[in-house]
């Protein structure tokens, strides 16, 4: 083995492995947790892409750190057969590739002060944007990058754009020496690598003809360009700059503007092509398109289609509801936490449910006092700023909060507060909900995410 002798191998950091899937090639030839897997058929790896890639042969060789000995596997990989393995970290040489940009609207330097570390780690990495659907700004790429994306196929990739013109985009992003992102996509379509944008618009900054001229020039790269996700700008409160929120007149311009392209790209692409995000239907108070107006576009992460998809389950959770036996019903008093923005359509659907079963819903908006009324998006609900509130205005014996407040691998709130240690303050039980189905769930005591107060 060439490589692995010209290695030096005490400075080489490869993969920690943390789990190891059953019957799978890493669990046959005896890989166990801890192990660091270092090289591939010859090649080292630096993060999970490079495991997928070489580790997609049939003949494997697998160079591995155990302790302070070195070991080698062979396997034969059987087709479709998993190498099954788990790691501490998607990426090996770095947890992650911090963006280079001073963007004013950068969420991550608008945050408050005393959060968590993570929460202002600014993530631009390439390979988090083609493994977990990040955007990125393509604006940190080394040669040995490029070649990544190009010779890994590593498809779609998901990159915020904001501005097509070039020296918009560097007094957009603050970085003078960006390059031209009209080129750089033009090279993945060139490679057939598939791409999802995203402008987030501001007003009085890129919006109106610049944000006009952006849709255009991205809709010349159909079909390597898959999609724009057009986003209204978010500030709090910790905003430094001049930047502001979108009026509810700016709001309807963008959103006329955008729709009435559909028609067009409907015709030539088969597809809306350009997409407005849910929050300009709530700044608006418009209508939210039906689902079939996402075009089966998978991004609901960058908030396009999660209102309709709530509605929609609400529709078919009716019919459950009226087949049920009322009687068996919990008769507690709810009472449903979420963000000013979502507030209205959730007070409609629970006016309706409690005509319904007889019960009694309130709900709550609460407001993001920690990062100011500007934010609204129950996403970024603070765990203090729930409990003030609940205790100040009270609230019923059943507690139910938005999951994704909690949308944390550690089940926590930005602040760092679990659903746990909310129910013990309040004294009283929390769930936890995405739908009116997880709503209907709690009353009929089959819900999962339930927490109940326990004493000291």
């Amino acid at each position: 083995m060439p490589l692995f002798q010209e290695l030096d191998l005490t400075t080489f950091s490869g993969g920690q492995i943390t789990g190891i899937a059953p019957g799978s090639v890493a669990d046959e030839i005896g890989l166990q947790p801890g192990d660091e897997l270092l090289a591939i058929n010859d090649q080292t790896v630096e993060d999970v892409i490079d495991v997928q890639f070489y580790g997609a042969e049939e003949s494997l060789e697998l160079l591995v750190r155990r302790g302070e000995e070195y070991f080698i596997f062979e396997a034969e990989r059987e087709y479709q057969q998993s190498l099954g393995l788990e790691f501490s970290h998607p990426t090996f040489d770095t947890d992650i590739r911090i963006c280079k940009n001073l963007c004013e609207f950068c969420f991550v330097l608008q945050m408050a002060p005393k959060f968590r570390r993570t929460l202002y780690i600014k993530d631009d990495d390439y390979r988090y944007s083609f493994l977990f659907g990040h955007f990125v700004t393509l604006t940190n790429l080394s040669e040995h990058d490029w070649w990544r994306i190009e010779n890994m196929r590593l498809s779609p990739l998901y990159v915020s754009v904001h501005v097509t013109d070039l020296e918009a985009r560097r007094n957009f992003l603050r970085f003078k020496d960006a390059p031209d992102i009209i080129e750089q996509l033009k090279w993945l379509a060139e490679r057939d690598i598939e791409v999802h944008t995203q402008l987030v618009v501001v007003p009085e900054v890129n919006d109106g003809p610049l944000m006009e001229r952006s849709i255009a020039e991205l809709a010349e790269l159909w079909p390597a360009v898959k999609s724009i996700s057009v986003v209204p700008v978010g500030l709090t409160r910790h905003h430094k700059y001049k930047m502001r929120p979108h009026t509810k007149a700016e709001a309807e311009a963008v959103l006329d503007y955008v729709e009435s392209l559909h028609p067009s790209y409907l015709e030539k692409f088969g597809v809306r092509f350009a997409y407005p995000t849910d929050e300009w239907y709530l700044i608006t108070d418009r209508e939210v398109p039906a689902m079939d107006s996402y075009d089966g576009q998978q991004l609901h992460e960058n908030g396009l289609g999660l209102v309709r998809r709530f509605l929609d389950e609400w529709e078919s959770v009716r019919g459950e509801i009226q087949s049920y036996v009322q009687p068996q019903l919990q008769r507690s008093s709810f009472t449903l936490v979420t963000g000013t923005m979502f507030a209205p359509l959730l007070v409609e659907a629970t006016a309706e449910f409690s005509k319904m079963t007889g019960l009694d819903l309130e709900v709550r908006p609460v407001i993001n006092q920690r990062l100011g009324e500007t934010i609204r998006a129950a996403g970024l609900l603070m765990g203090e700023d729930i409990l003030n509130q609940l205790k100040a205005d009270g609230h019923g014996d059943f507690v139910i909060l938005p999951r994704v407040t909690f949308d944390h691998p550690d089940t926590i709130t930005l602040d760092n507060l679990s659903p746990q240690e909310i129910a013990n303050e309040l004294g009283c039980t929390i769930g936890l909900a995405d739908t009116m189905g997880d709503v209907w769930d709690m009353v009929i005591g089959e819900a999962t995410l339930v927490f109940m107060p326990q004493s000291a």
